[in-house]
């Protein structure tokens, strides 16, 4: 059963694999991440570390067995009980539920461990199956971007207070 666990240090080797591995398929969905961040992966990743031990930023990744990356989840901008969230599922693992599984554990996580009132995130509105995941996971729409990454977007907002909120 995949595990979602705070980004380690020791992550760095298979989250590197994780995202040359998807690099294409994630760009066909989301802005494309550029040759920088994987020139300067290692300075990256020491620099979220950074920010997570700062308690501004929280992120995730989603390990199988065998310690490979199957996907990651993030809280960036923590600031006033709110954050947004960000996620991303290798290609070879979609399909099963680990995108739904994994926003929703890292949901329970933004409150019990993080002290989280609210949640919102961002997709481009040409991606069906990231809304779905958000919609599934007690997000709602709240409007569009007008421009992501040279792409229009949709945002949406999960109130994480309210018995309401809960997903399904």
């Amino acid at each position: 059963m995949p595990e979602i666990h705070l980004l380690r240090e020791d992550h760095a080797a298979p989250l590197l694999a994780f995202e040359h591995e998807n690099r294409a398929y994630f760009a066909a969905s989301v802005p494309d991440r550029g040759d920088a961040f994987f020139d300067r992966f290692e300075e990256l990743l020491a620099e979220r570390l950074a920010e997570q031990a700062a308690g501004t930023c929280h992120f995730h990744v989603l390990t199988g067995q065998d310690g490979e990356v199957l996907g990651r989840v993030n809280l960036v901008d923590a600031a006033g009980g709110t954050a947004e969230l960000g996620y991303r599922i290798a290609e070879h693992a979609t399909g099963r539920g680990l995108a739904g599984d994994a926003v929703r554990q890292v949901c329970e996580l933004a409150v019990t461990a993080y002290g989280l009132t609210s949640l919102y995130a961002v997709t481009t509105v040409d991606n069906p199956a990231s809304q779905a995941v958000l919609t599934r996971a007690g997000f709602r729409p709240a409007g569009t971007v007008p421009d992501l990454a040279g792409r229009p977007g949709l945002r949406f907002e999960r109130d994480l207070t309210t018995k309401a909120a809960t997903a399904t």
